[in-house]
């Protein structure tokens, strides 16, 4: 293996101040990729040594604005740890809180509502694995039932019920919450989520069925996709690659 792939460290090999710049990129390529919804969602991740501790972006900044000085040090419960002129938004508590304090396996959380992902939501049937995308995400997807606007606590328990120990969770008739152990990982497995509903959707536009894949076709594809997730300077090289292809396109984020 070259040199470049054997630069990944995760996230216990990184800093807070190396941690913030990584995410502080991730919410400018949520907001390149055109995957943002106004000044809401949130991206997280632990902080690891401070224990139930993680950034979030500030309440009222659209993901353009998110740098790397003004994210949020929050705790589980939503309490700001750490002065700042900006407050938590309520709403990132009650599922990013409840999974950084009860999936130690994972160290950042991702929510997004795009059009494609929020269209499947709404129907009964899912994520369509029959996709090169979709089947990727095979036996890896949790669906939660839809309660309302996620800012009661009361709810934290049935989502973690609802996500076991997956790390994707359709929460219906809403959106989508990946979450993975470290920020490339994340981004790798919000990308791939994203591609499977474009393609759902698209596909679901064309008259006539579907080719159906076997069972057996999907598993080896989720095995495959968990394989290149084991070496995770694969998503940090496609990470990389996306910010510095931002970063050319839009100089205001380098």
């Amino acid at each position: 293996m070259n040199s470049i792939l054997d630069d990944h460290k995760g996230m216990a090999g990184m800093n807070e101040q190396q941690l913030r710049e990584q995410l502080a990129d991730f919410y400018h390529l949520v907001s390149y990729l055109g995957w943002t919804e106004l000044i809401f969602n949130h991206i997280s991740v632990a902080l690891p040594g401070k224990e139930e501790a993680y950034l979030v972006n500030p309440m009222g900044l659209h993901y353009d604005e998110v740098t790397a000085e003004n994210l949020l040090v929050v705790g589980v419960d939503g309490t700001l740890l750490r002065d700042s002129p900006y407050k938590p938004n309520p709403a990132g508590f009650a599922l990013h809180g409840a999974i950084h304090e009860h999936r130690p396996d994972v160290g950042c959380v991702a929510h997004t509502h795009t059009t494609p992902i929020s269209a499947i939501t709404m129907k009964g049937f899912g994520i369509d694995h029959d996709s090169f995308y979709g089947a990727q995400l095979y036996g890896r997807v949790a669906y939660h039932t839809f309660e309302g606007i996620t800012i009661y606590d009361d709810e934290r328990a049935r989502m973690l019920a609802s996500l076991g120990e997956k790390h994707v969770l359709v929460l219906r008739n809403h959106g989508i919450a990946v979450c993975e152990a470290d920020i490339p990982l994340t981004f790798f497995l919000l990308w791939t989520v994203q591609r499977a509903a474009e393609i759902q959707c698209a596909a679901s536009s064309i008259p006539g069925p579907n080719t159906i894949l076997p069972e057996e076709i999907k598993s080896k594809c989720a095995a495959d996709a968990q394989r290149l997730k084991e070496n995770a300077s694969f998503a940090t090289l496609l990470f990389d690659a996306m910010v510095r292809k931002m970063k050319r396109d839009r100089p205001e984020f380098a």
